[in-house]
Formats: structure tokens, sequence, C-alpha cells
């Protein structure tokens, strides 16, 4: 089983930049791909951004051009950069390790964009 932890969430002012951290551990042997998700308040968890073994990427419509990922040399750690942020960025970010399906949750880090 692989487990997933979040890190580098925190309080920012539009337009800033922040980067997360997403640190896989366990079983990390034939993970597919990576993704980050947000839960923003009061909306359905969307994806943010995701990428696979192969260097394939996936960017949500409300980030593109914003936000990309990354990922370290062994694979085992994803990186989320955010840049430009909106109040709208508002959310709990979570990432997600995909062997089989999106089912190795962590357990969230805030990000909040204030004034």
């Amino acid at each position: 089983q692989v487990q997933v932890e979040e890190s580098g969430g925190g309080l920012v002012k539009p337009g800033e930049s922040l980067t997360l951290s997403c640190a896989a551990s366990g079983s990390i042997a034939d993970i597919y791909a990576m993704g980050w998700f947000r839960d923003p308040p009061g909306k359905q968890r969307e994806l943010v951004a995701s990428m696979s073994k192969y260097g394939s990427t996936q960017i949500g419509d409300s980030v593109k051009g914003r936000f990309t990922i990354s990922r370290d040399n062994a694979r085992n750690t994803a990186f989320l950069h955010m840049t430009s942020l909106k109040m709208e960025d508002t959310a709990v970010y979570y990432c997600n390790a995909n062997k089989r399906d999106w089912n190795n949750w962590g357990g969230g880090t805030q990000v909040t964009v204030s004034k």
C-alpha cells in the first residue's frame, strides 16, 4: 500500500506563488501516476493536475497557465507549482497516488489566498 503526505500549504496573498509537495512512501513501486486534487469551499472535489509515469500531464481548466506539476528523480514525490494565485484557489489540496485507481489519498493541506 502507498501512503502520501502533503506539505507546503499556507496563507498567501493574491498574485503570489506557492509550491506544494507530496511525498509517497510504502509500496512506491509501479505507481502509475500522482496527482493533486482540491476541495474549494462549497464545491465538488476537482482534479488540479496529474502526471503519469510516462510524463504525460493533465491540468485542470481552471488553473491552466498558472499551475504546473512535476516529480522528483525517484518518481516518488510530486510537486504542485502554483503561480498568480487567486482567491478562488483557496481550498484544501489533496495528493493521491495511482497504481490501479485514485485510492491513496493524503490528509490534505490548506491553501488560503486572501488579501
